[in-house]
């Protein structure tokens, strides 16, 4: 077993369990989508579901890897391993992959959440190399 050679702060903490919470939903929506479940299908309109269901399926891996890898990797947060970067940037090279056609696409009805979206990963995969440095994850 590594040992660990600094004691990460309490925001280190609270930042690790933010970030599952955030990928659990993500997790969460994309189980929704996949399987067009009665609660996912609730919450949308009929234009958003038949744009959702008009997507490639290639999409759909996307998503699926962004929220593992990202919950994953925020788990690897919460366990001090220097893995969680690698599964972090691997989440963030998929949600530009999955955001990147949803804006090239034009669909631009929920540009907050998607820049949000963006923002978080980009922020998990800096906060996660930053760990590194700072000795709280090895």
């Amino acid at each position: 077993m590594t040992a660990h050679t600094n004691k990460p702060p309490i925001w280190f903490w609270i930042v690790s369990v933010i970030a599952i919470l955030w990928n659990a939903m993500g997790v969460d929506q994309y189980i929704g989508q996949a399987y067009k479940t009665e609660r996912w299908r609730s919450a949308i309109t009929d234009e958003q579901f038949e744009t959702i269901s008009n997507m490639p399926s290639w999409l759909t891996a996307a998503f699926a890897i962004a929220v593992f890898s990202g919950v994953l990797g925020s788990l690897g947060l919460l366990l001090r391993k220097k893995w969680a970067t690698s599964l972090l940037i691997l989440s963030l090279l998929a949600v530009i992959v999955q955001m990147g056609y949803i804006l090239t696409q034009g669909h631009t009805n929920n540009m907050g959440m998607t820049i949000s979206i963006i923002v978080f990963a980009l922020f998990l995969v800096w906060f996660s190399k930053k760990s590194e440095t700072k000795g709280w994850i090895s």
